[in-house]
């Protein structure tokens, strides 16, 4: 008896790769992991008069956030995107996440359309992790669809290529008047920006709306011996009260590959210093006292090095 054989793109496969796509002509390059993106409807139970059953049915369709883990392959075009985010531009995409196997293959497909990134979230960098490092992209879209994978087609030699090595222990902070040259670690931060969402009439698909973008403030540690910049600053303007500069300090902290070569710049704005804890005293630890500083943050900008 002969064994049927199944269409290689009907049969079950493990997903080695997942490429992103934005603007259907653009191949973007290799993401290592994607959520998010369902279909789902809420369900309406109401009751017909004093019959005691209850009836339910389908509402109107909810469409979930994508959120990507990227490292720093993905190509120019997408990082222009979080360019605009940060600027508070409501920059809409359509695109697609596709599934390949291990030769490359196409085998499903996750289209999305006019979509809006609406949160980044940046790794906690340390100067002892030698791990890699990722931003996490939360994409809110109007609306998405699942797409049968184009048959036996392969992903174009542009989105396979190797990643540029990003470690979380290479990055530099500089903050105007502050020597920060001896800072350890940054405390993982993110940046929001509210979606509004709205129904209309007889349509469909709810219509999403960009809310306003909050900057969170930074978090960061030196060693105690060389924290005592930060400490007189929280006395100058905590304790004595001393008025804050016409324009408060500006910094920056920068990204680098394990060749030291420039990733991308996040520029601070408004900045200052609105505490400083030392580390918990303990004689039985031998591990460096650090302090941590907590600092003020009014804006951001963010550009990526070509």
């Amino acid at each position: 008896m002969t064994t049927p054989t199944i269409p290689n793109d009907k049969r079950s496969y493990s997903a080695a790769y997942f490429a992103l796509e934005l603007d259907r002509n653009m191949q973007e390059g290799v993401i290592k992991s994607v959520e998010g993106g369902a279909l789902k409807a809420d369900v309406i139970t109401h009751q017909m008069g004093s019959h005691p059953d209850l009836w339910r049915q389908v509402g109107r369709p909810k469409y979930d956030d994508i959120k990507l883990q990227v490292g720093m392959s993905i190509s120019e075009a997408f990082y222009t995107w979080i360019q605009s985010f940060f600027g508070g531009v409501a920059d809409r995409r359509s695109g697609g996440i596709i599934a390949a196997d291990f030769d490359g293959i196409e085998r499903a497909r996750r289209d999305f359309y006019d979509a809006m990134i609406c949160e980044l979230q940046f790794p906690k960098l340390d100067a002892a992790d030698k791990n890699p490092a990722y931003i996490s992209v939360t994409i809110a879209a109007a609306r998405t669809r699942f797409a049968a994978a184009a048959a036996g087609k392969p992903l174009p030699p542009a989105k396979l290529q190797p990643e540029k090595l990003w470690t979380a222990c290479n990055f530099e902070l500089v903050l105007e008047g502050f020597d920060c040259a001896k800072v350890t670690k940054i405390d993982q931060f993110g940046i929001k920006m509210k979606v509004i969402e709205y129904q209309y009439g007889s349509g469909r698909d709810p219509i999403k709306v960009p809310g306003r973008i909050e900057f969170p403030n930074l978090v960061f540690y030196l060693p105690e011996t060389d924290a005592g910049q930060f400490y007189q600053r929280v006395k100058d303007r905590v304790i004595d009260g001393v008025p804050a500069p016409d324009a408060r300090a500006t910094g920056s902290i920068t990204m680098h590959d394990n060749g030291n070569q420039e990733l991308c710049t996040i520029s601070l704005f408004g900045c200052d210093i609105s505490g400083v804890t030392p580390d918990k005293l303990d004689a039985s630890s031998d591990e460096i006292k650090l302090v941590k500083v907590e600092l003020i943050v009014e804006r951001m900008e963010f550009k990526y090095a070509k």
